[in-house]
């Protein structure tokens, strides 16, 4: 289908939504549209020969190992993020300054016996599109800087890094230029991370800073390999990708983990919800690619930057190519029984690598220009035949109302949505100064599906769902 028939039914079916919504007994509020047609055009916008140029100028700094060098102007790390942020520098003069480019960095204490023996600057490069709105909510697409040979010590050998994680940078950088000069009501982040490959420490570092300034993140898309589709497995395809995504909160407390066995919920922390939002948002604005979740933190015994930020609690997901090919990863350049070895602009598809920046900036976009999501969201249900679902209402001039998911038990993705404007006033106490919203889900038995509440913008743009906790009211030691 092409993306003007796609659009066209896009628009009718929000049309029909709109009309819908205002016959008697639908709600008292008019439905937001169903998309935004502004981020078709935002995915337009992606260009392949872009991203090729900047996967090829990383690829002839020879290194970018986190150790190499840093004085010289044409090899080494060093000179591959001053480059990056001098890229950063030039999209943010052309919008007028509309981006706030910085290195942030810190020194890593060597260890002998690690893979940093010696003391060594770790520097990320950030460019920031602050929000207007919300400020302080930000929204994060991430790509790793640095490369590495089958000897992760080693950083004088030729190291391209073509599409780990050359492809992954440039990524951020070519969203960076679609998205400057665009106004979103949360900030947007995009970052290229260094010190993957030695221990995922420009994400430590970064989840660190977030944790100790106060950022609520709404979401981490950590893009790791976004240009390969030949397989070592022998599969070709460039239609499909995975999301990686963990459960539930690696820190979530003893109390909340507790709660999930009467209240269900083991595959719906936030990492997993932003999951199924990247999917979704593939679905609306995307032709002929599908995202692939994947119900693991990352690949088996493997890690990636978003995991830092998982540590902490922060919503958190890791976008990368479908099928692997692992004679091109983590290896020195040679050739073995026919075999080319090495990570080489040769393996790279920047068509496809297209497709999966078009991903992010879909997601950046509807994250950014959407409410915050629903707050203090819990449920109530047991021996009755409704559902009640009950949250903190969300202050923003965003909003428009909320809408209501549920799913069978079973359901990997959300199967059934209702819009409900503003909800209705909360039937119980609430602590003093607390705007409370609630709405009852008459005929649908709480034992046999699982419910969340979505904020919804103006625009039509969503916020993540928020999946509820137990109700107080309805806690083991009450309810038998």
């Amino acid at each position: 289908m092409s993306q003007s028939r796609r659009r066209l039914l896009a628009t009718s079916f929000a049309t029909f939504i709109l009309l819908f919504a205002q016959q008697p007994g639908v709600g008292a509020q008019q439905a937001p549209p169903a998309v935004d047609p502004r981020i078709y055009d935002l995915v337009d916008a992606v260009s392949a020969d872009r991203i090729e140029a900047d996967i090829r100028t990383l690829v002839g700094f020879g290194t970018r190992h986190t150790m190499s060098d840093t004085e010289s102007d044409t090899r080494g790390i060093g000179a591959a993020r001053r480059w990056i942020k001098a890229q950063y520098d030039e999209i943010s003069a052309a919008c007028g300054d509309c981006l706030d480019v910085t290195f942030q960095s810190y020194v890593q204490e060597g260890n002998p016996d690690s893979r940093i023996p010696v003391d060594t600057e770790i520097v990320n490069v950030l460019a920031v599109i602050r929000g207007s709105v919300h400020p302080d909510r930000y929204v994060v697409m991430s790509g790793d800087i640095d490369s590495r040979v089958s000897n992760g010590g080693d950083y004088e050998s030729d190291s391209p890094g073509a599409n780990d994680n050359a492809s992954g940078m440039a990524g951020a950088i070519e969203a960076a230029r679609v998205l400057a000069g665009m106004e979103f009501g949360s900030t947007v982040v995009l970052a290229g991370l260094s010190g993957e490959e030695q221990g995922l420490f420009g994400g430590r570092h970064m989840a660190e800073v977030a944790q100790a300034e106060g950022w609520t993140i709404a979401g981490v898309l950590n893009n790791d390999m976004i240009g390969n589709i030949e397989g070592v497995d022998g599969v070709i395809e460039n239609n499909t990708f995975r999301v990686f995504s963990e459960p539930t909160p690696a820190n979530e407390s003893d109390r909340a983990r507790g709660m999930r066995r009467f209240a269900g919920g083991e595959v719906d922390g936030n990492s997993r919800q932003l999951a199924r939002y990247v999917a979704r948002m593939t679905d609306l604005y995307l032709t002929n690619l599908e995202a692939i979740m994947i119900y693991r933190l990352d690949r088996f015994g493997r890690g990636g930057h978003h995991r830092p930020f998982n540590d902490l609690g922060f919503p958190g997901v890791r976008i990368m190519e479908t099928h692997e090919n692992y004679t091109r990863q983590h290896q020195d350049l040679r050739t073995e029984n026919g075999i080319a070895y090495g990570d080489v602009i040769e393996g790279v598809n920047f068509d496809y690598a297209r497709k999966l920046t078009g991903v992010n900036v879909a997601s950046l976009a509807a994250l950014a220009w959407a409410p915050p999501k629903p707050a203090e969201v819990s449920i109530a249900g047991a021996v009755r035949p409704s559902t009640t679902l009950r949250w903190t209402a969300v202050d923003s001039p965003l909003l428009a109302g909320y809408k209501i998911y549920w799913r069978d038990t079973t359901a990997p993705q959300w199967q059934r949505s209702r819009w409900i404007g503003d909800g209705n006033a909360c039937s119980v106490e609430v602590p003093a100064g607390d705007a409370c919203r609630e709405f009852t889900l008459e005929g649908l038995v709480i034992d046999n599906y699982l419910f969340g509440v979505a904020a919804v913008g103006q625009d039509g743009n969503e916020s993540v769902v928020a999946f509820p906790g137990l109700s107080q009211a309805l806690s083991p030691s009450r309810r038998r």
